[in-house]
Parts: C-alpha cells; structure tokens; sequence
C-alpha cells in the first residue's frame, strides 16, 4: 500500500478546520475547540484535541464527534510548526505611531 501524504497546516488553521468539523456534527453546534496540541511522533497524526468546551453540547455527543473528527482529519492533515507568522502577528497588535508632522 503506498505512503499517504498529508497536507500541513499551522496549529491556527487546524484548530480553525477541527472547532469546524466538530460543530458540524448532531448535538454539537455550541462545542468550543480552544486549541489542537502537537504530539511527538514520527509517523501517523501529530496532533490531538486534548480540550473542548462543551457548551450545550452533551458530552456522549461531543466525545463521538472528537473522535471521528480526530481519525477523519487525521487522515488529511498534519501540524507544522509555524514560527514565521507568530512575531508577524503581535507586531501587527502593536499599534503603531506616526511621528511625521504632515
């Protein structure tokens, strides 16, 4: 059987992709995924949804849909480290001032 190839996505968008996903499931419109974590594996899926905030959710509905969400996405995606736009992003928080007299 050929080797798979996973697409990767930061920890920002795969979390976007899971909280998603997992919402799109029955009984789980109000599920709050706050963060995918990164695991420490060489093969197969690096990443886990270690937290949902269940909302109105019942919990038997959420754990099903982690789960399916988890094994589904895991097929199709994997976590990279994106050190780039973490700096870019809180420079673009700070505000900036113009000091110019115009």
């Amino acid at each position: 059987m050929p080797a798979m190839t996973t697409i990767g996505k930061t920890q920002a968008e795969l979390t976007r992709l899971v909280e998603e996903e997992i919402r799109a499931q029955p009984g789980c419109e109000t599920a709050r995924v706050p963060a995918v974590h990164a695991l420490d594996v060489r093969s197969g899926r690096n990443w886990e949804i270690p937290h949902v905030v269940l909302g109105d959710s019942l919990i038997s509905d959420v754990d099903r849909a982690v789960m399916s969400v988890q094994r589904r996405l895991g097929r199709e995606f994997h976590l990279i480290d994106d050190p780039v736009t973490e700096p870019a992003s809180e420079a673009a928080a700070t505000p900036q001032i113009d000091t110019n007299d115009s």
